[in-house]
């Protein structure tokens, strides 16, 4: 979901490599855009987020490892380095049975943080200067979020990235929905946001559509296209076992803050980190006591959203 703009801006200094829109890289030839492999998917199988190969991105991931110790679809095993650290993450859904894509975390030799589709291209980091932009909110260290939340995080709803409308045009963006869409099942957002979801499936959804809903589709992936946002943001959506009382406690404000509208849902939290031009927020959702909700299963989604084909 988007961010409060008034509360979620950044500015980073002039810098002529992020002053131009690169909302879609290819991996192989940084810095140039070109939509037609990402449009020649047949399906999105893996999301990665990468981060540069440096000391302070395998801290950042070890705490992430740590954060979700207790979600029993996070696995990094098979993943240590020669360094004898772990550098990957991932998380398979559940259920159904092949579903995808898969989410992973990992390092790689690249010179800033990345989200690559499995095609080949990947989305960058821009940042620039905005006259009415605002510092982020103080946030916290991943250290100290990994610490407060310990044992309470059993679930990963989604991650996301939302991405500035100033230097992604409507055509850029656009081409990137429709590129996903036709290697994935990707739906709209029900009350008419430009926050397209996708949500894990099997080859026999992507062909047809989604008709089972279940607790486990899960991650999916949400893109976002923001009005009011000065710089990309990674988002990452968790499940806890904790009530509003209690998230309140553990990150009051400014620490934590809540979107006008979604109190009753999640608390957000920004995190500290050394990566310029990126802003990292985790939605921590109250726990829930009824039984499943739809939105949970992805039927709000499938069936007043509908899909984007």
């Amino acid at each position: 979901m988007p961010t409060d703009n008034a509360a979620f801006r950044h500015v980073q200094p002039n810098n002529a490599q992020l002053a131009i829109p690169v909302w879609l890289e290819d991996r192989q030839d940084e810095m140039k855009t070109n939509s037609a492999t990402v449009g020649r998917m047949d399906r999105l199988s893996e999301i990665t987020f990468l981060l540069p190969a440096t000391p302070e991105s395998r801290t950042f991931l070890g705490e992430l490892r740590s954060l979700l110790a207790e979600v029993a679809y996070a696995d990094s095993a098979g993943s240590v380095s020669t360094a004898g650290v772990v550098d990957q993450l991932t998380l398979t859904p559940p259920r159904p049975a092949d579903a995808r894509p898969v989410t992973t975390f990992q390092l790689a030799d690249v010179s800033g943080p990345q989200v690559a589709f499995d095609a080949g291209r990947s989305l960058g980091v821009w940042g620039g200067d905005t006259p009415d932009a605002r510092p982020l909110p103080a946030g916290v260290e991943m250290a100290d979020l990994t610490r407060r939340l310990a044992g309470h995080v059993k679930r990963v709803d989604h991650t996301g990235v939302n991405l500035p409308a100033g230097p992604t045009s409507p055509e850029q963006w656009h081409d990137l929905v429709s590129a996903l869409a036709s290697a994935s099942t990707m739906y709209r957002y029900p009350t008419g946001e430009e926050w397209p979801f996708v949500l894990p499936s099997t080859s026999g959804e992507l062909l047809g559509d989604i008709h089972d809903f279940v607790v486990g589709r899960e991650p999916r992936f949400e893109l976002v296209y923001d009005q009011g946002l000065t710089h990309t943001e990674w988002q990452f959506a968790l499940w806890t076992d904790l009530t509003r009382t209690e998230l309140e406690l553990l990150f009051p404000e400014p620490e934590g803050i809540t979107f006008p509208g979604l109190e009753e849902f999640f608390r957000v939290v920004p995190v500290r980190h050394p990566w310029p031009g990126l802003g990292i927020r985790f939605d921590l959702y109250h726990r829930i006591d009824e039984g499943p909700s739809d939105w949970e299963t992805g039927e709000w989604l499938v069936t007043e959203g509908g899909r984007i084909r």
